[in-house]
């Protein structure tokens, strides 16, 4: 079967960049154009931050975080949660100052939030300072975009789902020089419906599996300690691929290359989490002992009506599973709280699957209805008053499991990534294989590095220790 989609590599014809460079070194108030880029949302939305300070970067731009000093501003934002929603218009609303004492500051917003047309018609109608919009679809045609935009003086947008090409080769400028995002699909078919992700980047677009390797493979050369795959469903990797692969194989194939490194992924769907990919991760070298893998209900009820395809049997079969293979195991996953018609009894079934799973720690969210989703429309008749009373008993009851799961680690030697300094003098942070957060004494220079930990003390989700 051929691809569903094809692959153009990133390709600037026109010459954008060089074009975009010579009007910025004009326009800049400093010696070099400044961008402060403010990213929303989901590790893929930081990937896609990446790669527009990669063009940017070409065209001769510096970085700051602060947007009073910068010459170009871009929101890239999150359509996942009202609040995320909400806080974006709120932050973009108070760049009309800076707009207003600068005015030759270009300002745009792009991501999941700029495919909704409720959202593009809100700042085309109430924030005319904006004058750069486009969406998560047009990031290989980001050069031209803002040429147009900072050239003619009018407000440029640019939206659309295209969900058929995968675009190979755009210049990334990673945050982290050993901490490195890698995508490795896009898009999601799965269409749960409480979630807006598939109207906002489209159906699943695999990239190719020798891109992907390679590209991990360069990574490792370059120093870096861990690379996390990213998908919206990592599991379902390859399923629409000439060449057929699993996440599995892919998983494999990088595991066996040579380094000193850790291996991650997110985020991975229960339906497609086979007994090949646990197996993978139990027989690694490099691949964490982390598994994330959202339930969101206990109840099969609530499930059905999420459109998760698949049951709560189903669910912790695969946990005990990979219980038995990978030894030390760490679980983390997601919940809603509060989706529209559950009841309390539903919610308790819920509470049970945790204390059977006992998670290191979870994600929790009450229930936000995001326009164009089919629970959108369902009937809701618990009060938030009543929803937040039930998050609270989550909370409540994950802290405890947490608390006894930290507690039981205290004495052993564990392995971690040490990946900075906390706001106390001399104390590091790190994170076990487990993704688990550990904080001791050290020299800075441990920063990147990995070293061994004995843990002495256990505070809930974060546990103490000194160099082993």
């Amino acid at each position: 079967m051929a691809n569903q989609f094809e692959y153009k590599n990133f390709t600037d014809d026109k010459n954008y960049i060089k074009l975009s460079a010579e009007v910025m070194a004009v326009r800049a108030r400093g010696d070099r154009p400044l961008a402060c880029i403010r990213t929303y949302g989901c590790q893929q939305n930081v990937a896609d931050s990446e790669k527009i300070k990669g063009m940017l970067s070409r065209m001769g731009f510096d970085f700051t975080d602060t947007a009073e000093d910068a010459d170009f501003i871009l929101f890239n934002t999150c359509a996942v949660r009202e609040h995320a929603e909400d806080r974006v218009f709120g932050n973009v609303g108070a760049l009309k100052n800076i707009k207003r004492r600068h005015p030759s500051v270009v300002i745009g917003l792009c991501g999941c939030m700029m495919e909704q047309k409720h959202v593009t018609e809100r700042l085309y109608k109430s924030f005319p300072f904006v004058s750069l919009v486009f969406g998560t679809h047009s990031l290989h045609k980001f050069p031209e975009l803002f040429y147009n935009a900072v050239t003619f003086g009018g407000r440029v947008y640019e939206t659309g789902v295209d969900d058929k090409t995968v675009y190979e080769g755009i210049p990334t400028r990673r945050d982290g020089t050993f901490k490195g995002w890698l995508p490795i699909m896009y898009g999601c078919n799965n269409f749960c419906t409480y979630c807006i992700v598939p109207y906002t980047r489209g159906r699943e677009r695999s990239r190719k599996f020798e891109d992907v390797v390679n590209e991990a493979r360069s990574m490792i050369e370059q120093g870096y300690k861990e690379i996390t795959l990213l998908g919206q469903n990592v599991n379902s990797y390859g399923k629409n691929l000439e060449e057929k692969h699993t996440f599995a194989e892919l998983l494999s194939e990088i595991d066996k290359i040579d380094g000193d490194y850790i291996l991650r992924f997110m985020t991975s769907h229960p339906k497609d989490c086979s007994r090949e990919l646990i197996d993978t991760i139990a027989n690694s070298r490099h691949i964490s002992t982390h598994l994330h893998l959202p339930f969101q209900s206990g109840s099969d009820r609530v499930l059905k009506a999420m459109n998760r395809s698949y049951t709560r049997e189903k669910y912790l079969d695969i946990i005990s599973y990979a219980k038995e293979k990978i030894p030390g195991l760490s679980l983390t996953s997601d919940i809603i709280v509060g989706f529209p018609g559950e009841t309390y009894e539903e919610f308790l079934e819920t509470i049970s699957l945790i204390k059977e799973v006992e998670f290191t720690s979870l994600f929790t969210f009450i229930y936000s209805p995001r326009e164009g989703t089919p629970a959108a429309k369902m009937d809701d008749p618990i009060s938030a008053a009543e929803k937040s009373k039930w998050f609270s008993e989550l909370l409540k009851t994950q802290e405890e499991i947490a608390a006894k799961r930290c507690a039981s680690m205290v004495g052993q030697t564990v392995r971690v990534l040490v990946e900075g300094k906390t706001d106390k003098d001399g104390i590091l942070t790190s994170r076990t294989s487990g993704n688990i957060i550990v904080d001791f004494p050290g020299s800075d220079t441990l920063v990147g590095q990995f070293a061994n930990v004995r843990i002495t003390q256990a505070r809930n989700w974060i546990l103490k220790g000194a160099l082993a």
